[in-house]
């Protein structure tokens, strides 16, 4: 018999994944959205169609650049006044720019004003979401038992296919029932309005939930030791190792899920000729088992470890390239419906075991920020140059396998980084703190 689920933990994780899902709803409905529509809406019709979505995809880059200032800034205020208050805070603004972003007039309207509003928004949308995961994911991670961390915490990870299992569900709605010149008129603004719709029912969701007693705890601890810096420059100072490791350890995984789930639509798309319904079809059925497969693997974390199971994420992902773009070629859809799902369960080997791994880097002071900055800043290098630099190879080269090494030569770094990271499973998190405790005494030992 296991150990009873502590009380409210299920309820704190409906709350993360709620958050999660929205958030991950808007930011995918924009990845599609970059290469089905706004190529065409917000750029000059006289541009070529992979210049046209090269371009959509540097603002979407736009998102990636903003997210660890969101990191930063949210990690520094969650780490002071607490994890629940800044997630309320950051589903209301990426619910308010996404939905904005459905009301914005189109270049044959405004010109180049369209494209620079478009850019603001991705910003503050970016910025929202820098702040959302570390708070969602140190939410669950602080309330479960040690045993089973991994499985409890990899459920907000699962809210990122949940989010995009429901973007694709609205958007091949919309593509189905709509005629293209009605989708790219006014359709596709109908998606990125029912947002608001998913952000009010989050919100309410977040608002029966509590932080964990232990963040309580340390809060009180710093308090007593007026303990005032959150900052970025202290996990710098203290923790390196952690944030650099989490740095190289997200390196990999970022590139492969962007590859998969947002240059895999324009592969399909401009260079094998596969229309917008089936593209769509072949993403609802990879998020789908992308849901399912996620906390499968938490549990194999917590049976056998974080790092083998992530070291075999890392050498599985560095493969995909090489036979998945083959198989998108065929254009037949079973084969690449499959090529699309194996390259995100390869992602969820890394992806799921990764919350857990994160939070136990660093002592709960400081927690928000450390996972933020170790996740959220990779993403500049990684997730948002992964489309520009894909479209870009394949424009040149017009061939995968420059894009297939690419991954792999991205998946090396982050096998290096499994290497020099620490096993922490079964760790106590209480156990963190007493070390950063002592750690901090001393030094103030030392400086008397």
């Amino acid at each position: 018999m296991g150990k009873p689920i502590p009380t409210g933990l299920r309820r704190v994780v409906v709350a993360s994944m709620a958050g999660t899902v929205v958030e991950w709803y808007e930011f995918f409905l924009y990845g599609t959205a970059a290469t089905l529509v706004f190529s065409k809406v917000f750029f000059s019709a006289s541009t070529s169609d992979l210049d046209a979505i090269l371009a959509a995809f540097v603002t979407y880059a736009v998102g990636f650049v903003a997210r660890p200032l969101g990191g930063v800034v949210f990690g520094h205020y969650g780490d002071k006044y607490g994890r629940k208050k800044l997630l309320q805070f950051s589903l209301l603004l990426v619910g308010a720019t996404t939905f904005l972003m459905g009301c914005l007039p189109t270049f044959g309207q405004i010109g180049y004003w369209a494209p620079a509003m478009l850019v603001l928004l991705r910003f503050l949308q970016g910025f929202a979401v820098g702040g959302e995961w570390g708070g969602a994911v140190l939410l669950v991670a602080e309330h479960s038992p040690r045993q089973e961390r991994g499985f409890w915490a990899s459920w907000p990870q699962a809210g990122v296919p949940a989010g995009n299992l429901l973007a694709t569900i609205v958007l091949l709605v919309l593509t189905t029932t709509l005629s293209t010149a009605d989708f790219l008129s006014w359709g596709w603004r109908v998606a990125f309005w029912l947002s608001a719709v998913v952000v009010l029912i989050g919100y309410y969701i977040r608002t029966k939930v509590t932080d964990a007693p232990i963040f309580v705890a340390a809060q009180r601890e710093a308090e007593r030791i007026k303990a005032t810096s959150f900052s970025v420059i202290e996990v710098l100072k203290r923790y390196p190792r952690g944030v650099f490791t989490a740095m190289g350890l997200r390196f990999g995984e970022n590139i492969m899920y962007y590859l998969v789930v947002t240059f895999s639509i324009t592969y399909l798309k401009v260079h094998v000729g596969a229309n917008t319904t089936s593209i769509l079809w072949y993403l609802l059925v990879a998020h789908a088992v992308h849901f399912a497969v996620i906390p499968l693997v938490g549990r194999l974390a917590d049976r056998y470890g974080r790092r083998p199971v992530y070291f075999a994420g890392a050498v599985l992902a560095a493969t995909w390239g090489f036979f998945a773009f083959p198989m998108m070629d065929t254009g037949n859809y079973a084969v690449a419906t499959a090529a699309v799902t194996i390259g995100l369960i390869f992602h969820a080997i890394m992806y799921a075991p990764q919350p857990a791994l994160m939070a136990e880097m660093f002592p709960t002071r400081m927690r928000y920020s450390g996972v933020s900055l170790g996740y959220q800043v990779t993403a500049i290098v990684a997730g948002s140059l992964a489309p520009i630099i894909a479209v870009k190879l394949l424009e040149v080269y017009d061939s995968s396998v420059p894009i297939a090494a690419y991954l792999a030569a991205a998946c090396a770094v982050t096998l290096v980084a499994v290497v020099f990271t620490r096993e922490t499973k079964g760790i106590d998190l209480a156990s963190l703190d007493v070390a950063d405790a002592d750690d901090v005494a001393a030094a103030r030992r030392t400086t008397v």
